[in-house]
């Protein structure tokens, strides 16, 4: 019994393991086939999940971001609003979460699987959920169900065919059954695994010869084939925009060359105003087309070092009091400063974006403080403008988004290039109101531990 009731044991968990990794991976692999531009109600999308629940053996729904269904397998539940506290699989997947007094709150998104018993169908049910990405946000979720009866009878039969066997055909079986439980985990394994790294943004994530049976060896062939078209469509467009982004700057410049010149020789006073207009509209438009450049090009580049926040501090405020004293302001640095794991020139390029919006948009003082708070480290920009209002906090950090009343100029990038760099290196952005009045942008970033080769430097208000 020593011997028997560990392997049975560990087949069940094996088996058990085998089917979630099978429903995951399922899952992941549809939500990356719809995609969010495949998200829209109506026959297509039906047609989509029909054939889906055919490979899969089971039912396939599919939810907007809200949690309403667009499309059921089974065409039960169109419609209906899935993102309940009974569903907790679909809510892990849209980034929410049931607090225990039954609100829903948010969280991260993430792809997940769970067994739970049917009263309906008097049998355990396998769950599998994964999020349909746009960029960074979730656009919506798909839901694989399956019935596991026969795995759960399968599983039982094993254990009792072991038990019977007895001591001396025991060790055997159980070599036996270690070898096969892993030869068939370990493709779905390594499925799994790359279906995830692909997921977090990772475009040279492969599977290869995965081994296994055949139709694991299809899924994995067609993985790295979806995987290579994705990686071609997403570096194409990012090639577009940085080539786009240099042809366009020599234009740019004869024309803007040309318009200085001609406002120089103007003598009419409207004449000379409108062309000082149309010099403004121009360099408004290279800025955008500089900052559809920066979005281009802040991709896996530069390596993560030890950063003192209070030197970056400083060092904007060098290059932005000249600019401030213009707008009857000033920009002050103040804390007790920190060692972040950055890079410093995507923090330089962060910081300008985040002084030239307070200047633009805020008013008085641009105020920067840098510290620490446990493991993190911050650095807090902050105006006295009007602020920003609280439904609109969330998407200012939206590419081309501006906000209501805000005014002309701009090209609604400059959180948006701020929100990117932070986050490729582990950061945050948070956008909320300062107290007593204005705009507060925070950057959370991993604090350098001394093995970084740094350690934290006290800072003076300047």
């Amino acid at each position: 019994m020593a011997l028997t009731i560990p392997l049975a044991i560990n087949l069940g968990a094996r088996a058990r393991t085998e089917v979630e990794d099978q429903a995951l991976l399922a899952a992941q692999t549809i939500a990356a086939g719809i995609g969010k531009e495949g998200l829209k109600a109506g026959p297509p999308l039906n047609h989509q999940v029909s054939g889906y629940a055919l490979e899969v053996d089971g039912r396939v729904l599919v939810v907007d971001g809200d949690g309403q269904v667009l499309a059921d397998s089974d065409n039960e539940a169109v419609g209906l609003d899935y993102a309940t506290c009974r569903r907790p699989e679909i809510l892990t997947a849209l980034g929410m979460a049931c607090a225990p007094d039954g609100t829903i709150t948010q969280v991260p998104a993430q792809s997940n699987t769970l067994i739970r018993f049917s009263q309906t169908e008097n049998a355990d049910l396998q769950l599998a959920a994964a999020p349909v990405l746009d960029e960074s946000k979730v656009a919506g979720a798909v839901r694989i169900t399956r019935n596991i009866k026969d795995v759960n009878d399968a599983v039982r039969t094993v254990r009792i065919g072991i038990v019977v066997i007895g001591l001396i055909g025991l060790l055997a079986g159980m070599l036996i059954a270690f070898a096969l439980a892993n030869s068939l985990a370990r493709p779905l394994v390594r499925l799994a695994d790359a279906a995830r790294k692909l997921g977090d943004g990772d475009l040279t994530a492969r599977v290869g010869d995965v081994g296994g049976a055949r139709e694991v060896k299809d899924l994995g062939e067609s993985f790295d084939e979806m995987a290579d078209r994705m990686e071609r469509t997403v570096r194409a467009q990012r090639e577009f925009v940085a080539n786009a982004s240099h042809q366009l700057r020599t234009p740019l410049t004869a024309m803007k060359l040309r318009l200085e010149t001609a406002e120089g020789d103007a003598r009419d006073p409207e004449q000379k105003r409108q062309l000082h207009a149309a010099d403004l509209e121009m360099d408004r438009l290279a800025d955008t087309v500089d900052r559809m450049l920066v979005m281009a090009n802040n991709i896996e580049q530069g390596t993560a070092n030890p950063v003192e926040l209070l030197e970056v501090a400083q060092r904007a405020a060098m290059r932005w009091n000249e600019r401030a004293r213009r707008h009857d302001a000033a920009v002050t640095v103040g804390g007790e400063g920190g060692t972040a794991l950055s890079n410093a020139v995507d923090l330089d390029q962060i910081v300008d974006n985040l002084i030239d919006n307070g200047l633009a948009y805020g008013a008085g003082p641009i105020e920067i403080e840098a510290g620490r708070r446990g493991d993190r480290v911050y650095l807090a920009v902050r105006d006295h403008g009007g602020g920003i209002p609280a439904p609109e906090q969330a998407r200012v950090t939206e590419r081309f988004y501006r906000g209501r009343g805000t005014p002309t100029g701009g090209s609604g990038l400059g959180l948006a290039i701020a929100r990117d760099l932070i986050e490729k290196w582990g950061g945050t952005l948070a956008v909320g109101d300062a107290e007593g009045g204005g705009a507060l942008i925070e950057l959370q970033l991993r604090a350098a531990s001394p093995t970084d080769g740094s350690a934290d430097r006290k800072g003076v208000h300047t």
